[in-house]
């Protein structure tokens, strides 16, 4: 299930693919946090990017966000090099943290106002986007609440709709769902679909493993490497069980 990697210029407007990473390194010294990392991932696909605590899944994201320059090797993302067009990257994607990133002390419309300024938008139009996002969220009567004050499932699927008010190419979620109840889960996993359908590229990690189901295909990394990927039907049919939860425990078992 090793997947091809195309070769690349500074941007593609024809690459069938979103994200192309060859080989990308980030060394720490003598420690090496992510090793030699090679895969593709489709634009419009939901890719789940998963791996116990230090696998490296951080370091890996921050360096395909253009957070981190890597030690070595190359990627593309959105069409932009990684190493020569850092701000072009950051215009084309959106990042959702693991921890909520929105600040308390203003109201829901104020953040969103706030990020999306900070991505250029326009007044008018931000203006109309807010609105269509908190229509779609069922949240049009509750803009003027403080965000302190709103349930934690609420503030999730906020920070994603903030997350894609610039309408970004590619979103990466880390652990979006961490910490909320199964029916938030499963209406912000709608939210995912949904962009998705609409050609966004959702590059998603979780410790859920019920959720990697609902990905296209999924990623395994363990020691900073990549040692798995695929549908989650190849991974199962790989390892032999029928869930991805024991594709993870019997791959970490070995």
């Amino acid at each position: 299930m090793k997947i091809p990697f195309i070769s690349h210029t500074a941007e593609i407007k024809d690459s069938p693919y979103s994200i192309e990473v060859k080989e990308l390194t980030k060394v720490y010294g003598k420690f090496t946090a992510v090793d030699h990392l090679t895969f593709n991932v489709k634009k419009g696909e939901i890719f789940g990017f998963l791996g116990a605590n230090g696998a490296g899944k951080t370091t890996a994201i921050r360096m395909l966000c253009s957070l981190l320059q890597p030690t070595s090797g190359e990627a593309t993302i959105a069409g932009f090099d990684l190493r020569k067009n850092a701000k072009s990257i950051k215009k084309n994607i959106g990042y959702m943290s693991q921890r909520f990133s929105l600040y308390d002390d203003l109201t829901i419309y104020e953040n969103m106002q706030l990020f999306g300024t900070v991505y250029g938008i326009p007044h008018k139009e931000l203006k109309n986007r807010i609105f269509e996002s908190l229509k779609i969220l069922n949240l049009e009567d509750k803009y003027k609440t403080l965000v302190y004050s709103i349930p934690l499932g609420w503030k999730q699927k906020l920070s994603f709709a903030t997350a894609m008010l610039h309408r970004p190419q590619i979103v990466f979620l880390d652990e979006p769902t961490s910490g909320v109840d199964p029916i938030v889960r499963r209406e912000f996993w709608n939210l995912i679909y949904e962009a998705a359908s609409k050609g966004v590229t959702i590059f998603v990690t979780t410790h859920y493993m019920d959720e990697a189901e609902y990905c296209e295909r999924v990623s395994i990394m363990s020691n900073g490497q990549l040692k798995l990927i695929g549908t989650p039907t190849e991974l199962k049919e790989t390892m032999q069980v029928d869930s991805i939860e024991k594709v993870f425990v019997k791959f970490v078992d070995r």
